[in-house]
Order: structure tokens, then C-alpha cells, then sequence
């Protein structure tokens, strides 16, 4: 059964290649979704696939990118839509 994870992540996490990090452990884990840089300094992602996916994906979301410093990561869990069909770095 699918689930989704949708987290915001604070702290230096644009322009250090957080959202190419974030890309890269999502498709690897079968997940689908998107990150996108917002307004205000913070990185959303939404990713849905299988609970322990998703888990093993919120764990590096916690560590980052290499350049990365995270703060923090608020995470909520919602049944999942199926409206994706990879996981993909947004611009909007």
C-alpha cells in the first residue's frame, strides 16, 4: 500500500545542491513526486510510494547534501493520490 510523505526542510538547504540530492534517494527508492525550492528559504518535497520507502527517504532527508546544513524537517503522512509518475525537481 502506497502512503505520502510531505516534508518542509529548513536551513541551508537552497543552492547546494539539496533538491538534486533529494532526486537522486527518491527515484533510487522507487518513490514518485517532486522537491521545489519555496519563497522563503525552505525546500518542500512530496513523495509517495511504500511506508519503508518513504521512511529510508525522510532519514536523508535529515542528512542532506553534502553542501546542505539542515535544521529541520516537518513531516506529514496522507494517503497517497497516485498523480505521479516519477519523482522530478520542480520549478514553479
Amino acid at each position: 500500500m502506497h502512503e505520502r510523505l510531505e516534508a518542509i526542510v529548513s536551513g541551508r538547504v537552497q543552492v547546494v545542491m539539496y533538491r538534486d540530492f533529494v532526486q537522486r534517494k527518491a527515484s533510487g527508492l522507487s518513490l514518485t513526486g517532486f522537491v521545489r525550492n519555496l519563497r522563503d528559504g525552505t525546500v518542500r518535497v512530496v513523495a509517495e510510494g511504500t511506508r519503508g520507502n518513504l521512511e529510508k527517504l525522510l532519514e536523508r532527508l535529515h542528512q542532506g547534501s553534502l553542501l546542505s546544513k539542515v535544521e529541520s524537517v516537518v513531516p506529514a503522512w496522507k494517503p497517497a493520490t497516485g498523480e505521479f509518475s516519477s519523482f522530478v525537481i520542480s520549478y514553479e
